[in-house]
């Protein structure tokens, strides 16, 4: 009986972090977040992305995160945190790294055989 815990256990923690970053990270809140706070952007560095700083919810209130740098992803696209009103509540998506897409159509650039025309159907 252990081991079939322990193996369920193991299955669903496998399958969350399978699912996307967007689908795991969206919280519905009641409380709008504060404004952004002002922040000095640090001159730009090779192979790194400044980060802004966010609200982010933790528990029962908004908890700001300070921007930061974070390694450059090539092939991909940082995502800020991002609070989006809906139904008078507030919708918070997290910071994800997206495939680049430089189209649009929604097919990532390393998959895409013409990665620059939208209309390739």
């Amino acid at each position: 009986m252990k081991k079939l815990i322990l193996g369920s256990l193991v299955a669903a923690t496998l399958a969350a972090a399978a699912l996307p970053a967007a689908a795991r990270t969206e919280v519905f809140v009641n409380v709008a977040p504060p404004p952004l706070r002002y922040e000095v952007v640090p001159a730009p560095r090779v192979g790194w992305i400044w980060a802004p700083g966010y609200w982010q919810w933790r528990g029962h209130h908004h908890v700001w995160i300070g921007g930061h740098w974070m390694r450059n992803r090539p092939g991909y696209v940082y995502a800020p945190a991002r609070w989006v009103e809906r139904d008078a509540r507030w919708a918070y998506y997290a910071p994800t790294w997206q495939p680049h897409d430089r189209d649009g159509d929604g097919v990532p650039n390393r998959y895409d055989r013409a990665p620059d025309n939208p209309y390739r159907y």
